[in-house]
């Protein structure tokens, strides 16, 4: 009988525990092996590179946000039905919960040319010139991270978002005079995670500003419904809204898990799963036990941050350089990344002498919390 031969890559050793998930092919899949900052709601082109295909095309593919796409719908086709460019579009908010996705989608909506960039992307005044000399009538210049632009590139904009003008200087020395270079009429769309390093005059000059929230539960649940069947991926009803609470109000965040469930419910390692490439309770919670995700979305460093500060600091308040050191992270990693969330959790709060933590702290970690005369000793 004719033995059946071996793909190359796909040997036949134990699979070490705890266990990598798989492709069919034998290679990792979307985005391999390393689980490390899973949780974080930034871009990542390698762990993010298919997102493109999850990313709603038009408003009402759109799910949560409902205020901001309301008043946004509004805008969208007065500017459509009067034949203009739609007025400048500022969004703010943290990163994972749409900005790119929605103003891809506004530029669907008004049926227009989309040119996306972002504000490193932009290092000399030509680079800017290149972009908005070639922009079609109406078109919509997405540019993300726009609190990085460069001062020289940021006054460019102004004229050219105010007047459709481009101001050029042409010579040097005596001989250098203006030329003003007219620009097609087009729509700004600049997005940004931190609102308050935007200077004022740019920020003034965006007659729309839309301000993004954390996801709802119920509203994560829907997307990882709607992802999960454009990947062709079995999710029980439980399953999903799971993964939705464990998601950190972020539907980028549910967009990775989801992934990761997937490859957990394909290669059952340990032979658990009855049912076998379908995304059950089962899985989704032995998928989150091995990445070490809590059901409130937070991972082992949250987690620590929490117990570094009722165990070494009786409950806080300390300072975030020391608490810093104390966890071994840096200060703008803890500021910028797990704190916000600790605290729009409940689980953390800012004093001005510094952080402490709060009763739903003890609770979630089910820890005791000291108490004299009823009141917190902090």
């Amino acid at each position: 009988m004719a033995t059946k031969k071996t793909p190359a890559g796909a040997g036949t050793s134990k699979i070490a525990t705890p266990a990598p998930p798989l492709s069919k092919s034998g290679e990792p899949s979307d985005g391999g092996l390393d689980f490390e900052n899973l949780m974080n709601p930034g871009f990542d082109a390698e762990r993010d590179d298919r997102e493109a295909s999850l990313r709603p095309k038009h408003l009402n593919e759109f799910l949560g946000q409902e205020r901001l796409k309301e008043n946004l719908g509004i805008f969208i086709k007065a500017a459509r039905d009067r034949g203009e460019a739609m007025d400048h579009l500022f969004l703010v908010g943290p990163p994972g919960l749409g900005k790119t996705t929605l103003a891809q989608v506004v530029a669907n909506e008004l049926g227009v040319e989309w040119k996306p960039t972002s504000a490193p992307a932009l290092d000399k005044p030509k680079d800017l010139a290149g972009i908005l000399t070639t922009l079609k009538e109406n078109a919509v210049l997405f540019i993300d991270e726009i609190h990085r632009l460069k001062p020289a590139i940021e006054e460019m904009l102004y004229i050219a978002m105010e007047d459709f003008e481009l101001d050029w200087i042409i010579g040097q020395g005596p001989s250098a005079r203006t030329v003003r270079i007219p620009l097609p009429r087009f729509t700004l769309i600049g997005a940004t995670t931190k609102p308050g390093a935007v200077s004022s005059p740019l920020a003034s000059r965006f007659g729309i500003s839309l301000r993004f929230g954390y996801y709802e539960s119920a509203e994560l649940e829907a997307i990882v419904k709607r992802s999960a069947d454009i990947l062709g991926v079995d999710i029980d009803e439980v399953a999903a809204g799971l993964l939705g609470s464990s998601s950190r109000g972020t539907p980028r965040i549910a967009n990775r898990l989801l992934r990761r469930m997937r490859d957990f419910a394909q290669v059952d390692v340990e032979g658990k799963f009855a049912t076998k490439g379908r995304i059950t309770r089962e899985v989704v919670a032995a998928g989150l036990e091995r990445l070490e995700v809590d059901s409130l979305g937070l991972e082992k460093m949250d987690r620590e941050i929490l117990r570094a500060i009722i165990t070494r600091y009786a409950g806080g308040p300390v300072g975030a350089e020391t608490l810093a050191i104390s966890v071994g992270e840096g200060v703008d990693g803890l500021e910028d990344y797990y704190e916000p969330y600790l605290i729009q959790a409940g689980l953390l709060a800012r004093t001005p002498r510094g952080r402490v933590v709060t009763s739903a702290a003890y609770a979630h970690l089910r820890m005791e919390q000291k108490s004299e005369d009823g009141r917190l000793q902090f």
